[in-house]
């Protein structure tokens, strides 16, 4: 999984986003055009502890559709669901300059907050600059098995999957402006939620959620114990109609601006906001 720089290299030609409804594809260099093939209920379940694809006779079909005609192979990007791994923003006072003593570091860090072994795990991780020296590095985690099963009908099809990443990472290329912001991005039932400050990311929780209300209002009130001031914006993506409902009943109950994650490049929602973000981080380096 490797999370060092969405765009550090050339984007790959393609980029994926899978998720429980269905596959959101686009041709880079086409952007903004995509397009959305839905499928089966039940092929994808996405868990951080067990196999996702319960239907892989029904994702190999859909995605031998996508596969290069020529039978040239095709360098994609891969867009995961947000619950198939754990993501976590660390902070170092100190991070050492080698790589392999950063993801020994960054594995011993993950150890006691995943439940499932580190050691035998795919790990990405992405150093951000922080205030006084320090540094803010986010680091996802998933079960290889997972990765594996997410990539095979790809690989199988004539894909390269080289650049793997999860829907709320590559959808933080949306996330404009240096203010003190929270993120809820909804997809199924999952609930992801973000807090961004000065560009950096200081907060990421995926969960499934039994109460959206009090699920935010923790966030706003973890923001404001441990950052020290309060948000002053709340971003909603993946609300679907709720949308306005929630950003009126958000901005009257908090008193801070509550807009919908829009982009040029889309309308970002709960089955393709990763995939939007990945196109408009992509426009902006070409």
């Amino acid at each position: 999984m490797n999370l060092a720089s969405l765009f550090k290299d050339r984007p790959p030609a393609y980029a994926i986003e899978l998720s429980e409804e269905g596959i959101a594809i686009a041709d880079v260099a086409k952007a903004p055009q995509t397009e959305f093939r839905p499928l089966t209920p039940g092929t994808i379940s996405v868990s951080p502890l067990r196999d996702n694809i319960l239907m892989p006779d029904e994702l190999a079909a859909a995605v031998r559709t996508l596969a290069p005609v020529n039978g040239k192979r095709k360098d994609m990007a891969l867009i995961l669901p947000d619950y198939c791994a754990r993501v976590a923003v660390l902070d170092f006072d100190k991070f050492p300059s080698d790589s392999r003593e950063q993801l020994s570091l960054v594995r011993f860090r993950l150890k006691k907050s995943v439940p499932f072994d580190v050691e035998s795990a795919a790990v990405g991780y992405w150093a951000q600059t922080a205030d006084g020296g320090k540094l803010d590095v986010i680091a996802a985690v998933a079960p290889l098995e997972i990765i594996a099963r997410y990539e095979a009908p790809f690989r199988a099809a004539g894909m390269n999957p080289g650049f793997v990443t999860t829907s709320a990472l590559a959808m933080l290329a949306l996330v404009e402006g240096r203010q003190l912001t929270v993120i809820a991005k909804l997809s199924g039932k999952i609930l992801t939620l973000m807090v961004v400050n000065g560009g950096v990311l200081k907060l990421i929780r995926c969960i499934e959620f039994s109460d959206l209300t009090g699920d935010v209002y923790s966030t706003f009130a973890y923001v404001e114990d441990q950052l020290g001031a309060k948000a002053q914006a709340l971003l909603l993506c993946g609300f679907g109609a709720e949308t306005e409902e929630r950003q009126r009943q958000f901005q009257k109950e908090l008193g801070i601006v509550v807009e919908a994650l829009q982009s040029p490049v889309g309308i970002p929602g709960e089955s393709n906001a990763g995939l939007i973000g990945y196109l408009q981080g992509a426009m902006g380096k070409n």
